[in-house]
């Protein structure tokens, strides 16, 4: 049984909204993406941040609810606010869950309160550990929406998120609700900037997946938000035909090198969808731009697209959001795969220098003019890699 999503609500360095985030994308904008000072000590870096006006919480809410990472996802909620009401109002609210992925929550906003740990001994009075808690995203909007069904936040590093989407699904199938609210959420932090800065995994410049030149990733923050249902929505909707994960625990922070946990996520996901690899006409590749990633990710595409298939990396476009990165993608996804949204077919294009790393299977990037093969079903695949070898592919089917 596969189950739907209704249009996503986004906002990340593209933008806000899917109208605005999709025509960016299309056109390859990454203009969205710029060197920012303030979070290394030492020099700027190029991030995706959300540059646009966000919502403020209700007073009305607990304090340990006013965080960055709760105002993103506010300012995401609000464009389907009129939808999820509808959907509370015929399932009611013991019926819909809430299933997110993150993977820091709100810990950027307490960090000033570890400043004061560490220089006097103690906490700041007003520090309350419930802002940085992983589950707090789910539990704010559940808190703001009256539901009562789960709510939950899943974290999986980068991975997050599209784990979100999977228990999501599975929460429909057992029948536990009738509706879930899924996605994630994910600001900017200083903790996992210089953590990445650490690792000597971040490109100062805009990164540049699968290229020869490629020295690391870049930064970015979003929240996203869908309505997944068994029942096929009235609004524009695509289908998630399926999707698996895998755990191969190869190293903390490095993939295992021929991708043999992306590849049994991969082949897991196309069991779980009933297709073949053939019947992919597009792959959101994880496609980092670190040295490690991109080589692992090269060699799964290979083994399971031995024939190719058109692929790109749209992380020049939104900075890598970390546990809400799938989400994103999937996000992405929806508009290429909508008929509504892209009529012509049009695929994303890769943004890079051009410069291919020979010593890697070549890859079938798309450019300005790649499109979904005329008279074929539009099914797109999106994979997610995370640390510690944690491996997530989906699979969605639009219109042809």
């Amino acid at each position: 049984m596969h189950t739907w999503l209704s249009c996503p609500a986004i906002v990340c360095a593209l933008g806000e909204g899917l109208p605005q985030v999709a025509a960016r994308a299309f056109a390859g904008d990454s203009s969205g993406m710029r060197l920012q000072s303030g979070w290394l000590s030492d020099r700027c870096l190029t991030l995706g941040r959300f540059n646009g006006e966000l919502p403020l919480i209700s007073e009305h809410l607990p304090a340990y609810y006013h965080s960055r990472n709760n105002q993103l996802l506010l300012a995401a909620f609000l464009q389907i606010e009129s939808q999820v009401t509808q959907v509370i109002n015929r399932y009611g609210a013991s019926r819909v869950a809430i299933v997110l992925g993150t993977s820091t929550s709100a810990v950027n906003d307490n960090l000033p309160a570890f400043k004061t740990l560490a220089q006097q001994g103690a906490f700041p009075a007003d520090y309350d550990y419930r802002r940085q808690e992983l589950s707090a995203p789910a539990a704010f909007l559940s808190r703001y929406l009256g539901t009562q069904n789960a709510a939950y936040t899943l974290s999986t590093a980068c991975t997050s998120s599209a784990r979100a989407l999977l228990s999501a699904q599975r929460l429909l199938k057992l029948d536990l609700c009738d509706a879930v609210l899924c996605g994630g959420a994910d600001n900017l932090c200083r903790l996992t900037i210089n953590g990445f800065t650490a690792l000597e995994a971040v490109d100062e410049a805009l990164c540049r997946p699968f290229s020869k030149n490629r020295s690391g990733i870049n930064i970015g923050e979003a929240a996203v938000l869908f309505v997944m249902t068994r029942e096929r929505p009235a609004l524009p909707a695509v289908a998630f035909l399926g999707g698996a994960g895998s755990s191969d625990a190869y190293h903390m922070s490095t993939p295992e090198p021929n991708g043999a946990g992306a590849q049994a996520a991969m082949r897991a996901a196309l069991g779980s969808a009933q297709i073949s690899a053939e019947e992919v006409g597009w792959v959101n590749l994880h496609g980092t731009g670190t040295r490690h990633n991109d080589a692992m990710e090269s060699r799964a595409m290979q083994a399971i697209f031995p024939q190719g298939v058109a692929c790109t990396s749209t992380k020049a476009l939104t900075g890598h959001c970390l546990g809400t990165a799938a989400a994103l993608e999937v996000a992405l996804l929806w508009a290429t795969l909508s008929a509504e949204v892209n009529r012509e077919g049009r695929l994303i294009p890769h943004v890079w220098d051009g410069q291919a790393d020979p010593s890697l299977p070549a890859l079938h990037l798309t450019d300005g003019e790649s499109r979904f093969k005329a008279g074929k079903a539009r099914i797109a695949m999106s994979n997610s890699f995370a640390f510690g070898g944690n491996n997530v592919s989906l699979i969605f089917a639009g219109s042809a």
